[in-house]
């Protein structure tokens, strides 16, 4: 069992420290041992190599692991690769997935169906793996940057003697000037301390002993890409929470405002307009096929807030217009950050209102006209001295079985309205009017004899199309708002500052100590970039009147 450690230099160190965290002297190697020392933490012990770990330990032990952490990249790339064979159901619009596989990709896709894999970005599987690939950024950050702040905020200046001969750079040597007098080491020290500053680096020194570090920032470059990865992975998470996203593909008939889903926003389709390329302007390729080929689809909208009576119970919501714009491919509605892309469109004509008169067959009168909606009728209405109240309504009118009057559907496909009409020449109750304002459904339903001898003499109708308001096209418009979108972004330039950070800059501590007989050591260490070290190494002793190569620096070259 590893436990803690008191070092001959009186610094106690934590469990299962290698070199101690002071002096940096080795704790466990052999006697006699002088191969580089193992310098990623300078030593310090990690949690993650307790002896006898707990069960908690166990699961930080797991989540620390790096090779676990490429599994579980690696699975996630595998599910992102399966997700992506098929579309997701996520981009269909008014289909049946359990049926869109099967007929389109046969067997396999509905196979494809059957495992879930048509959902693959919003399983619980793949929530999941994001969710422990964040768990091991986490815990594989703070086991590693907890011991290496530890180890580089309390350095001591003067290290062990062992600790500067089992470097990886290393030069020994009596130093003696020019007329061969030893040397004042403090001197020696300090001169030697102006030449690295002027190279760049932050110098400390204590006595004869010096410490000279430079760049030590970036080794928490990678660090940084895990802050960044983690900030990313949480606002993809975050997008999941009710209001962090909407994606969804809406359909806006012409000419009625439509309640975009989970916003206070209305979108009005005010025209949409659909241009083909003529015969002249399309390649031979299409004219020989007999293609048309679409040149233009604009939807023109306008985009409300809702500021009243807008769940619907108090009557028709009170909108308040925002902005108008024309919504083309690639060109979407872009309102504070909420968009509308043009998707698709369908023709579907489809009756929006009229504005029908009242008529007297046998004078030849006419009342009104008023003005009469297919969705979401008003009670009461009035021509001339007249008034019609609405009794009931039904927006897909049928018959059952039974013989009952029923609607088919909330949408008026087949609209009909139940008036009672009281005025000059009617019963004190009113008189019952059954209206179709389609001709067809005139025809189908057989309105006049519905209405029987009152029919025979009142009418209503519009006289021309001009009072006949009618929605040609529906446009599917894709909405999207991604309140995590910046912190996406974030965490990516935050990624990329960590790789900049590790990739242009190498944390470089060069170690100087005398000893009695002016006995010069000097030991260096980087984190990469160790040819760069030891030129720079080799320059200041240069210019210290010491001949030595960069080469001769090296630990495998020149052992003590």
């Amino acid at each position: 069992m590893i436990v803690n450690t008191k070092c001959e230099c009186g610094h106690q160190n934590h469990a299962g420290t290698v070199l101690c965290e002071s002096c940096g002297k080795p704790l466990y190697d052999e006697p006699g041992d002088d191969t580089p020392l193992e310098m990623r933490y300078d030593g310090v012990a990690r949690r993650s190599q307790k002896a006898n770990p707990s069960v908690l330990d166990r699961v930080w032990n797991f989540f620390s692991s790096v090779k676990v952490a490429i599994y579980l990249i690696l699975a996630t790339l595998l599910g992102s690769i399966l997700g992506s064979i098929y579309p997701q159901e996520n981009t269909f619009l008014n289909i049946d997935p359990a049926k869109y596989y099967k007929d389109t990709y046969g067997w396999t896709g509905d196979l494809y169906y059957k495992l879930g894999l048509s959902d693959t970005y919003g399983s619980w599987w793949f929530i999941g793996l994001l969710v422990c690939i964040g768990t091991s950024l986490v815990i594989c950050s703070l086991d590693r940057v907890l011991p290496l702040y530890r180890a580089l905020s309390k350095q001591q200046i003067r290290k062990h003697l062992n600790f500067i001969l089992r470097q990886r750079i290393v030069y020994t040597d009596t130093i003696v000037s020019a007329d061969s007098k030893p040397v004042h080491p403090e001197a020696w020290v300090e001169e030697a301390a102006a030449k690295l500053r002027k190279r760049g680096y932050k110098v400390h020194t204590d006595g004869s002993a010096l410490l000279a570090e430079k760049h030590r920032f970036s080794r928490w470059g990678p660090y940084v890409n895990h802050i960044g990865l983690i900030i990313f992975l949480l606002a993809v998470l975050m997008r999941g929470l009710p209001g962090w996203q909407l994606d969804e593909y809406v359909g806006f008939l012409e000419g009625e405002p439509t309640k975009i889903p989970e916003t206070h926003y209305y979108l009005k389709n005010e025209q949409f307009n659909v241009e083909f390329y003529t015969e002249d302007e399309m390649t031979e390729k299409f004219r020989d096929k007999g293609q048309t080929v679409a040149k233009l689809y604009e939807t023109k909208a306008v985009l409300y807030e809702c500021t009243a009576d807008c769940d619907g119970t108090g009557g028709e919501p009170k909108l308040r217009e925002l902005s108008r714009q024309s919504i083309t491919v690639n060109h979407p509605l872009n309102y504070k950050g909420l968009l509308a892309f043009q998707f698709d469109y369908s023709q579907t004509p489809r009756l929006l209102s009229v504005k029908p008169l009242l008529k007297n067959k046998q004078t030849g009168q006419s009342y009104g006209p008023f003005t009469l909606k297919m969705k979401n009728p008003v009670d009461s209405y009035e021509a001339g001295p007249y008034k019609l109240q609405l009794k009931d309504y039904f927006p897909d009118f049928s018959i059952n079985d039974k013989g009952v009057p029923v609607t088919v559907s909330n949408e008026p496909n087949a609209p009909a309205f139940v008036f009672t009409i009281t005025g000059p020449g009617m019963p004190a109750e009113g008189q019952a009017y059954l209206y179709f304002p389609r001709e067809i459904d005139k025809e189908k339903y057989s309105q006049d004899k519905i209405n029987g001898a009152f029919g025979s003499v009142w009418d209503i109708s519009v006289n021309s199309m001009a009072d006949v308001e009618i929605a040609n096209y529906t446009s599917y418009l894709n909405i999207r708002r991604d309140t995590a979108l910046p912190y996406i972004f974030a965490g990516g330039g935050l990624f990329f500052v960590g790789v900049v950070m590790g990739l242009y800059w190498q944390h470089r501590r060069i170690w100087i100590r005398f000893d009695e007989g002016n006995k010069l050591s000097l030991g260096a260490h980087t984190n990469k970039n160790w040819y760069g070290l030891r030129n720079e190494v080799a320059g200041m002793l240069n210019k210290m009147g010491i001949e030595v190569a960069p080469k001769q620096l090296a630990n495998e070259v020149n052992k003590s």
